[in-house]
C-alpha cells in the first residue's frame, strides 16, 4: 500500500468484547503508534480540537515526540474527540486498507470505552446519554414546562453549569408538550409501489430527538410520504438508537439498546420495507456503528441493508419515475449544513440535490463540522471550543441572505443559529428542517 491509494478506504470491525480491548497497556502502546503517525502528518490540524491539542501536547514537551508526551495526558485529546469520523472519510491517507491501518475516531472509542470501564465517568455524561429516560421524565403533563423553563431561566442555568457542568449559555432544545408518538398516523393504507432503486414501503424509526423534542419533523416526513403515496408505518416499541452510550464508551449499553430495536427492526426488513429515519446519526448508528460492533449478527446487518436516509431515498425514488415534483412554492435562498453524520455515510448531497428540485431555489451548502455533537457542545469545558469550531460555519451559513437555515442534524441546526445570532450574521432567522422545507414546498 502507497499514500495515496485509490482504493476506497474500509474498516474493520472492532473487538470490544475482548479483554484485551480494554487493557491500559496495549491501548497506550497503539495510541502512542497513531500519535506518531499523526504527529508526522498534520493534515488533520483545522478538523477540531483534538489534533491541536495532541500537537500542542508533542511540541511542548521535553523531546517535542509523542514519546516526550505523558501517558496520562493521552486522556486529553481522548476527551476532545467526539466521534464525528471527519478525519477517517476526508483527510487521513493511512485508513485501511493501508498498512498502517489508522483509524483515529475508533481508536478514541476505544479509549472512552475504557474510560468507561474503569468508572471514570462523570455522573453529567451518562445523564445527557440516556436520552430515553430524559425523554420520559419531561414528556409528563407539568413537568414539561417545568424542564423548559428552568432550561432557559439564567438564575437556574448558573446553578446547571456550577452543579452538572451544562454550559449556562447553551441553548437547549425544548421538550414538546406532546410526543410524535401520541400523534401517530400511520399510512398503512396505501398501496405499495415499488421501483427499480426503491421499495414501496418504509418503516420509519421515529428517534428519541422527533419523539420528544421536535415532533413536526416526524409529522412532516409522514406528510411528505403520504404526498408521494408511500406506504409508511413507524416502528413499534423502538429505543434510543445507542449513539449517545456510543460516544460515551459504554458499550454494554449499546448492545442492550441494540437487542431492544433490532428485533422490532429487522420484521420490517424481511418484509420487504426500507428502513429511515429522519436523524442522521441514528441513520449511521444502523448503516455503520453496530454492524462494525456486531458484525456476525444476521439480524443488525440485515437491518443496516436496509437503512437509508430519507433524502437518499426521495432522490432514487423520483429517479424511479415515482416522486411528485409538483412544487408549489419556492423555498428561496437556503443555507444548508451537511452533517458530519450524513457525510460519512457516502451517499453525496442527496439532501441538497432534493431541494434544488424545487424551482426558484438557490441552495448555499456548507459542508463542515458545526462543532456541538450531540452532547459534547453543552459542557461547560468544552462549549467555548464548540463555538470556536463552528465559526466557520456561522459566518457561511449567514451568506446570501437565506430565507432558512437547515440541516438534517436539527440539534446542529440549533447551535448554528446559535454562533449566527451571536455574531450577528443574519436577523429574523428562520430554522427549519430540510424534510419540513420539503413539505413547505409542496404546499402541506
Amino acid at each position: 500500500m502507497k499514500e495515496g491509494s485509490l482504493e476506497a478506504p474500509t474498516r474493520h470491525p472492532l473487538n470490544w468484547q475482548d479483554e484485551e480491548f480494554y487493557k491500559e497497556e496495549p491501548l497506550n502502546e497503539e495510541l502512542e503508534r497513531v500519535f506518531d503517525i499523526c504527529h508526522s502528518c498534520r493534515r488533520c490540524v483545522n478538523l477540531c480540537t483534538t489534533f491541536p491539542t495532541l500537537f500542542d501536547l508533542i511540541d511542548e514537551s521535553s523531546t517535542m515526540e509523542v514519546d516526550g508526551v505523558a501517558k496520562e495526558d493521552y486522556s486529553k485529546v481522548v476527551d476532545k474527540c467526539y466521534l464525528c469520523d471527519m478525519c477517517y472519510m476526508s483527510k487521513c491517507p493511512y485508513v485501511p486498507p493501508h498498512e498502517w491501518n489508522v483509524d483515529f475516531p475508533h481508536l478514541m472509542l476505544r479509549a472512552k470505552a475504557q474510560k468507561f470501564k474503569n468508572g471514570e465517568t462523570k455522573f453529567r455524561d451518562k445523564l445527557l446519554s440516556s436520552t430515553d429516560a430524559l425523554g420520559k421524565l419531561s414528556s409528563i403533563p407539568v413537568v414539561v414546562q417545568t424542564i423548559n423553563a428552568v432550561n432557559s431561566n439564567k438564575v437556574t442555568r448558573n446553578v446547571m453549569e456550577k452543579t452538572l457542568g451544562i454550559h449556562k449559555d447553551r441553548k437547549l432544545p425544548k421538550y414538546a408538550g406532546k410526543t410524535f408518538r401520541s400523534q401517530l398516523r400511520q399510512l398503512d393504507d396505501v398501496t405499495p409501489q415499488n421501483g427499480k432503486r426503491t421499495l414501496g414501503k418504509v418503516a420509519v424509526f421515529v428517534t428519541c430527538y422527533v419523539n420528544y423534542n421536535e415532533p413536526n419533523i416526524g409529522d412532516d416526513l409522514f406528510k411528505v410520504l403520504e404526498h408521494n403515496k408511500i406506504h409508511a408505518v413507524a416502528v413499534q416499541k423502538e429505543a434510543c438508537c445507542g449513539m449517545p452510550k456510543l460516544e460515551l464508551g459504554d458499550l454494554d449499553a449499546v448492545k442492550s439498546l441494540k437487542e431492544k430495536n433490532i428485533p422490532q427492526m429487522v420484521k420490517y426488513a424481511r418484509e420487504g420495507y426500507a428502513l429511515m429515519t429522519s436523524v442522521p446519526s441514528c441513520t449511521l448508528m444502523f448503516k455503520q456503528e453496530l454492524p462494525l460492533l456486531f458484525p456476525d449478527d444476521e439480524e443488525v446487518l440485515l437491518v443496516a441493508k436496509a437503512m437509508v436516509d430519507p433524502f437518499e431515498y426521495l432522490v432514487m425514488r423520483d429517479r424511479d419515475g415515482l416522486l411528485n415534483t409538483d412544487f408549489e412554492e419556492s423555498l428561496g435562498q437556503v443555507s444548508y449544513h451537511v452533517p458530519c453524520h450524513l457525510r460519512v455515510q457516502n451517499i453525496g448531497l442527496k439532501t441538497k440535490e432534493m431541494l434544488e428540485r424545487v424551482p426558484d431555489t438557490v441552495v448555499n451548502t456548507v459542508e463542515r463540522c458545526s462543532g456541538h455533537d450531540g452532547t459534547w457542545g453543552v459542557k461547560k469545558e468544552y462549549f467555548d471550543d464548540s463555538m470556536k469550531i463552528g465559526r466557520p460555519v456561522f459566518r457561511q451559513m449567514g451568506e446570501e441572505a437565506p430565507q432558512y437555515i437547515s440541516s438534517d442534524c436539527a440539534i446542529a441546526a440549533t447551535h448554528i443559529v446559535q454562533g449566527m445570532e451571536a455574531k450577528q450574521e443574519v436577523s429574523d432567522i428562520k430554522k427549519r428542517h430540510p424534510i419540513t422545507l420539503l413539505r413547505i414546498a409542496y404546499g402541506l
